[in-house]
């Protein structure tokens, strides 16, 4: 009786009035936020810990995720607090589908891969989305930047998971840009168009707009060389991890 009180007043997924209604706490869910609402209307303010638990409750994850960069990091943590606090520590697919997306919009593959080996093999077979962005995270393990758009572009995803995985592609056409103009004296239009995921005009377009050449007879393309900036100190495994990016894309 203890553990069900303490879950009906923790903060949830922001997807989650069904699966209190499954759980036959949606009256409490309602009776608390009325509790809330008629608190303040009297010109009192809500229990502190009460106030956090309906904000929660309430804001979309589609929300919280329009911050882009600082809004996903934002998003991010809570979703690290609800798998912590989750009971038995096992966290809704959303939470799971949230987090296992974020990781790999932030590039830190060897915590996605610790988080799909520890998800239960029966939240996976029954939430195919886990699947497919799972797949994605594999596309980017292999750093194939083509089949990471194309698996993204291929999947119908969920509200919560749209906005992340839009962002995913914008930061790897990013990415591929930044690792062509240091990889590549010279490059092919639709080389360039492949590793940035989009037609062969729109990416020449988008260079010339940054200064770089394009030959229409030879089709093809000269990056701007910038001067690098001052290399700042980084972790060895980030080197590595960077050094093998660089690697990996002149073989592909």
């Amino acid at each position: 009786a203890a553990a069900a009180a303490a879950a009906a007043t923790r903060p949830l997924a922001p997807s989650l009035p069904r699966w209190l209604s499954d759980c036959g706490l949606e009256w409490k869910q309602r009776h608390r936020d009325t509790e809330i609402e008629t608190q303040i209307d009297r010109g009192g303010a809500a229990p502190a810990s009460q106030a956090r638990a309906g904000r929660a409750d309430k804001m979309p994850a589609v929300v919280m995720a329009a911050g882009k960069s600082v809004g996903f990091s934002k998003l991010l943590e809570q979703c690290e607090t609800q798998e912590l606090d989750a009971p038995g520590g096992i966290a809704t697919p959303q939470v799971y589908g949230q987090l296992l997306a974020l990781y790999l919009l932030h590039n830190d593959m060897n915590t996605a891969r610790y988080l799909w080996k520890r998800i239960a093999q029966a939240i996976k077979t029954a939430n195919p989305e886990l699947g497919a962005i799972w797949s994605v995270g594999q596309r980017v393990w292999q750093r194939d930047f083509p089949g990471i758009y194309t698996v993204i572009s291929s999947h119908q995803w969920s509200d919560t998971i749209q906005p992340i995985m839009e962002e995913l592609r914008d930061a790897t056409r990013r990415r591929a840009f930044g690792l062509v103009a240091q990889a590549y004296t010279s490059i092919s239009a639709d080389d360039l168009a492949a590793f940035v995921g989009l037609p062969v005009e729109d990416a020449v377009k988008a260079v010339l707009e940054q200064g770089w050449q394009a030959d229409p007879s030879t089709r093809m393309v000269v990056p701007q060389k910038n001067e690098p900036p001052p290399v700042p100190q980084i972790p060895n495994e980030q080197q590595l991890a960077r050094l093998t990016d660089y690697v990996a894309f002149l073989e592909n």
